[in-house]
């Protein structure tokens, strides 16, 4: 894994080289952007809804029993927002775009359209993980946000159903608990992890020599290691916003 990071970390620099460059074209960008949040969106805010339901399902009646029911808005806005929101919106793009950046780059390498940008004096590692990192960067982000608003809206809306819990009492809680940071470092965990899921996906795909085999071979190991380094990711944020502040 050590030696792996070391070729993220190379293939990191070249696409800042080819950013400054401006090399990049836009549409290739917004094209990425498309295929990596837009039509992640679905399944991303089906799962925040999911879990922002079943927190709440676990929390209200053990504290209305406890007398603190007015609790339940800011205790689900926070964990949705500071963990839940940013780790599965990124597990699920991860597991949807992350692979298939890996497969499409993985087959372009054993069928030697990367040797073919080569002979034509152009950088593959810029040219094809360059529109990915950016689009990653700038989108998933916006899904983190749409995911956060689903999701403590899910909380409220079954902490009605389960205890009755006025939606009033509800999003007061939420707003005297929430603050802009933690908006802003959703916002930022969501950039990290979206940069890291095509770099590291994209760089597994780019390792890959042989078949169609080794095609999947190389697709599933990117699910593991994009995982791993996710949560690496996230463990070294809350480290440095949450624990070291």
């Amino acid at each position: 894994m050590i030696d792996f990071l070391g070729l993220c970390v190379q293939n990191l620099i070249k696409c800042i080289k080819y950013i400054f460059a401006r090399q990049v074209r836009f549409s290739a960008i917004v094209s990425q952007a498309a295929a990596i949040s837009y039509d992640s969106l679905s399944i991303s805010l089906i799962i925040a809804f999911i879990a922002a339901a079943v927190i709440a399902i676990q929390v209200s009646k053990q504290f209305l029993m406890s007398g603190a029911d007015t609790y339940i808005g800011g205790t689900i806005a926070i964990v949705m927002i500071r963990e839940i929101a940013p780790g599965f919106v990124a597990l699920a793009i991860g597991a949807r775009a992350g692979t298939a950046i890996s497969a499409e780059i993985a087959n372009m390498q054993v069928t030697s359209q990367v040797d073919a940008i080569k002979t034509l004096k152009v950088d593959p590692v810029g040219y094809y993980f360059t529109p990915r990192i950016l689009g990653s960067v700038v989108t998933v982000p916006m899904v983190v946000l749409i995911a956060e608003v689903v999701g403590v809206l899910g909380g409220m809306l079954v902490s009605n159903a389960t205890i009755d819990l006025h939606p009033a009492r509800y999003m007061n809680s939420v707003w005297l608990w929430l603050s802009t940071r933690d908006i802003y470092i959703s916002l930022l965990k969501g950039a990290i992890f979206g940069g890291l899921i095509a770099l590291v996906c994209a760089t597994q795909g780019y390792q890959t020599k042989g078949g169609a085999k080794e095609v999947g071979n190389s697709t599933t190991q990117a699910a593991i290691l994009s995982t791993v380094y996710l949560l690496m990711a996230d463990f070294i944020i809350n480290l440095i916003f949450y624990i070291a502040k």
